[in-house]
């Protein structure tokens, strides 16, 4: 698809290097420029795509080589925070416009407020509309930040940008906390987009799906693959079936060369044998019989080594064939203690209104090792809901009893001191366990050797993500009831797959809030429950319609 190119829009690096304070390298003598339309930058967490995009961005200092973004950048980081006290039109960046141009309209025409308005006439109309397609059209300018959900300030802030008009617009993990219906409005907004450069980074498939190529962020490289996810994957699905065959080929070899080697060293063994017997019973003379063995040592040495060198080849093939095939280690653990028995009262809700939210005069049981999916539109109260379980709000009526043991890991995983070692953070919650034991139990949420040394402050968003989860499912007590808010943001497909398998082992009672149909219906869903004014129970197939068609605000009570 051709894009009309925005004059001076362009994203070049040359050479570049950088490497965290602590001296971990993440790219050496990077280079590359992305062309104007819709780039998905892709790879596996910790490959450096949000550090990548925070060095387009100006964030970050590379350490060596250069970065050049031409025209006028806007970014969407991966972890927003506004202030709750700024009213929208702050937010969209244009209070002081608005009030100079009511000012104007209202009959104060001091000179200072047409040079504030400049050309923007429009500046309300653009507002409102840019609102409007990103589903936000109701909330009107002068309502605060503090009374949108999550979902509708990531919104918010796209709004910002694009009534900024920029050049190169860079989105990180845009779709972290929408509901369908939102994430549906920012599939229009990046459809929509008609010129200059812009790059997500993200791992909702729908979302690549849209986009004009794939970079695929590995190893320190970036590969190419024109179109969206859909092309990307039976591109990627070609190269590893080759890559297959390449490496039973190259195994094949080394062991036809390592059985060639054997027959070798067997022939020149046998072959001096043979020359020592004819060499007694001739009885030659010494120097001749020693330059016999001389020659024939010569010739078996050659002959050795050139098999040798070819096993060499051949292995070196092989590391080479073998480095090619992908591999997505899988999180392996045994939790036993958090087992609840069936018939068990884990948690009681009754009358539960919610200090924040839709949710009035609220009920749910969850018995025994039940897996319970909390689904609804943003700003239904589904995080309010599960910080009021954790016991971290306090509910404007009713109650919400815990019975067992209790872990919350929320959105921001903000558990972790970021100036604490991976280790450290697992010790802090699973006191009494000693250094061997904690260190054995990372290893199987593939924090080996050093990496559990590394600081929490230092890690990928899925590594965070993954030493979160580490800390909360290893604390003592064991947690028998284990409270997750929207665990997929910031995964790639590989994790997704490690927390679907650590999950598999936990044997206690779940909660999920989440909007990733696909990821719940994984884990063994048992019960869906849609968060609107009431809690009702409902199925996977009518909470995807509800969420899909935007209707989860009308369902009812149970």
């Amino acid at each position: 698809m051709s894009h009309p190119t925005a004059p001076g829009a362009s994203v070049t690096v040359s050479g570049l290097t950088f490497q965290w304070p602590d001296g971990t390298r993440l790219f050496e003598d990077l280079s590359l420029t992305v062309p104007c339309g819709r780039t998905g930058l892709v790879g596996a967490n910790g490959t450096g795509k949000s550090a990548l995009l925070r060095l387009l961005s100006g964030r970050l200092r590379p350490t060596g080589g250069s970065v050049t973004v031409g025209g006028d950048f806007a970014y969407l980081p991966q972890n927003l925070t506004l202030d709750t006290a700024l009213r929208v039109e702050g937010a969209l960046g244009i209070a002081e416009r608005r009030a100079a141009l009511h000012a104007i309209e209202s009959g104060d025409v001091r000179e200072e407020h047409f040079e504030t308005v400049g050309d923007d006439w429009d500046l309300e109309e653009r507002a409102q509309a840019t609102l409007s397609a990103l589903g936000l059209g109701d909330i009107g300018l002068d309502r605060t930040v503090g009374q949108l959900s999550g979902g509708e300030t990531v919104l918010l802030r796209l709004a910002a940008l694009l009534l900024e008009r920029p050049d190169v617009l860079l989105l990180d993990e845009p779709t972290n906390n929408l509901d369908l219906v939102a994430r549906r409005r920012l599939y229009e907004a990046v459809e929509s987009w008609r010129a200059g450069v812009l790059i997500v980074v993200s791992h909702d498939r729908d979302l690549l799906e849209r986009v004009d190529r794939i970079a695929e962020l590995r190893s320190g490289s970036v590969s190419w693959y024109g179109g969206g996810w859909s092309a990307y994957q039976d591109a990627l699905a070609t190269q590893q079936e080759a890559a297959g065959r390449t490496l039973r080929a190259a195994e094949a070899d080394v062991r036809r060369q390592r059985r060639e080697l054997e027959e070798t060293r067997t022939k020149v063994a046998r072959r001096r044998r043979h020359d020592r017997k004819l060499d007694a019973q001739r009885r030659a003379p010494r120097i001749v019989a020693g330059e016999r063995k001389r020659s024939a040592q010569e010739s078996g040495d050659r002959l050795r080594g050139l098999h040798e060198d070819r096993l060499d080849e051949a292995r070196e093939r092989l590391e080479e064939a073998a480095g090619a095939i992908r591999q997505d280690d899988e999180i392996r653990v045994s939790l036993p203690h958090t087992a609840v028995p069936a018939g068990r009262t884990v948690l009681t809700v009754r009358d539960l209104s919610l200090p924040f939210g839709r949710l009035r005069d609220g009920g749910l049981q969850v018995k025994g090792p039940a897996r319970v999916a909390l689904v609804g539109r943003n700003g239904a109260g589904k995080t309010t809901l599960l910080r009021t379980l954790a016991g971290e709000l306090a509910p404007r009526s009713g109650e919400a009893v815990v019975s067992v043991p209790l872990k919350f890991l929320p959105q921001r995983l903000d558990t972790l001191d970021d100036e604490l070692s991976v280790a450290a953070n697992v010790a802090r919650t699973a006191p009494g366990n000693t250094d061997n034991q904690i260190r054995s139990q990372l290893a199987r949420f593939l924090f080996k050797g050093a990496r559990a040394e590394q600081p929490a402050g230092t890690l990928s968003g899925g590594e965070r993500f993954r030493a979160a989860l580490a800390a909360t499912m290893l604390a003592a007590p064991a947690p028998q009831l284990l409270l997750l808010d929207e665990p997929t943001n910031n995964l790639d497909l590989a994790s997704v797959r490690q927390l679907t398998s650590a999950l598999a082992s936990y044997e206690g009672a779940l909660v999920i809030a989440g909007h990733d149909l696909p990821f719940l219906r994984s884990v063994g869903i048992t019960r869906w429950v849609l968060l609107a004014e009431k809690l009702r129970e409902t199925s996977a197939e009518e909470a995807g319609d509800l969420l899909d068609s935007g209707k989860a605000s009308t369902a009812g009570a149970v």
